[in-house]
């Protein structure tokens, strides 16, 4: 994937920069679609900085009232699946996913539209959740809800076999270009934007681009997003199970989100150990130059939920860890839109922790966006049915100030 190869590529109709779940998507749909397009990363697909360069990431339908995510995690969903068979690795683990509930309101209208748009869904008192996953304990929670094609994937081999495959559409030079920099924020008066600076101080001219630079995008437009985008330190621990004990294995144990604690956890796959994480956003983070050593302090509170959930592993060793980071809107909705002063730059991110699994629906929401210069209804109550879930029409954003609703990630 080196430069040299893809050269003659010169003027792009498309640059996209950023090559995690958004951008990789989007530029391999913009390429199918006959488009000549350059895709851009300051390092690589899947480098260790990238929010989308984690192991593994949870798939599912679940999303209460926010029924525009459901359709996109369905259409992804047998997106996947159709990728994972051309490629012929082994991408998405069909494991269940189980929501542990201390309230069953919680679960009540969630289950309702899962039911209403067909996605397998199961409610399960506390009586039978102890009779089939007795790795847990379960004091404390009265039901479930387990939808059960749902699952995890393997999130950065995804996104490198995703740039691998925009190269290979592109015919490996004369429709796509993978280049390796940094985008400068553009600058430029008028309605169109003509070129880009990058960080080699070079620069590239294209007509139309996208930004997908995830927590890089504040940064870039610091008068839209610098309030609207919050980029935070997450971290990630992975600990080693007993050997020969299968029972926290994907086969017997499903993905689990626990809203209650905010804990969510990955069972072990081929690939990976048992991950547990901490939903809540942690503090402010750079995603350059941050520091990615895991705190003794959130260690330390790991620990204690195993402890609580899954005494067995209390004292289980810790195999790996790893900080990334979220970037978060105020009400975990993504930002998908075109630029309130540049009719052909779109912007694509605030991932807000659920995104990842979402890239190949989203890439085809923006493809079509881009190729047909389009940009999306707005709706003033903003409601679940809106084409896409948040705007920056004319530069509105949310409120920087204020109470902001709880978000849900995972």
């Amino acid at each position: 994937m080196n430069n040299s190869r893809v050269s003659a590529l010169s003027h792009p109709d498309v640059l996209v920069a950023g090559a995690g779940a958004f951008g990789g998507w989007t530029a391999l749909e913009l390429v199918r679609h006959g488009a000549k397009v350059a895709l851009l990363d300051p390092w690589s697909p899947g480098h260790p900085r990238g929010t989308s360069s984690g192991e593994t990431r949870v798939i599912r339908c679940s999303y209460g009232q926010r029924e525009i995510y459901l359709r996109w995690a369905r259409r992804s969903w047998k997106l996947w699946q159709q990728w994972e068979r051309r490629w012929r690795v082994p991408i998405v683990t069909r494991c269940g996913v189980l929501w542990l509930l201390e309230d069953e309101a919680f679960f009540r209208p969630r289950l309702g539209t899962l039911r209403a748009h067909h996605i397998p869904c199961e409610f399960l008192s506390a009586r039978e959740l102890r009779r089939r996953y007795p790795q847990f304990r379960l004091r404390d929670i009265t039901c479930g809800y387990l939808e059960s094609e749902a699952g995890f994937l393997r999130a950065r081999l995804a996104t490198q076999l995703v740039a691998q495959e925009f190269l290979s559409q592109g015919d490996r030079g004369a429709r796509a270009r993978l280049l390796t920099a940094a985008a400068l924020p553009p600058a430029g008066s008028g309605s169109r934007l003509q070129k880009i600076s990058l960080s080699d101080g070079s620069a590239i001219s294209a007509g139309s681009f996208v930004f997908a630079c995830g927590p890089w995008l504040p940064r870039l437009f610091p008068e839209l997003l610098a309030r609207r985008i919050r980029v935070t330190r997450q971290e990630e621990f992975f600990f080693g199970t007993p050997a020969g004990d299968a029972r926290f294995a994907a086969d017997q144990m499903p993905v689990w989100i626990e809203p209650g604690s905010d804990f969510y956890g990955i069972p072990v796959g081929g690939h990976t150990a048992l991950k547990v994480a901490d939903d809540r956003s942690g503090p402010p983070f750079d995603p350059t130059s941050g520091n990615r050593s895991v705190s003794a302090a959130k260690l330390h509170s790991v620990r204690n939920y195993l402890a609580r959930r899954l005494p067995e592993l209390a004292r289980a060793p810790l195999v790996e860890s790893r900080v990334c980071q979220y970037e978060r809107t105020p009400d975990a909705h993504l930002v998908v839109d075109r630029h309130a002063q540049y009719e052909n730059v779109w912007i694509a991110g605030g991932g807000s922790g659920h995104g990842f699994k979402l890239g190949p629906a989203l890439g085809e929401v923006v493809a079509q966006m881009v190729l047909g210069g389009e940009r999306p209804r707005r709706s003033a109550s903003r409601k679940a049915d809106d084409r896409v879930p948040e705007m920056l029409l004319d530069g509105a954003l949310w409120p920087a100030s204020g109470p902001a609703p709880k978000p849900t990630s995972y």
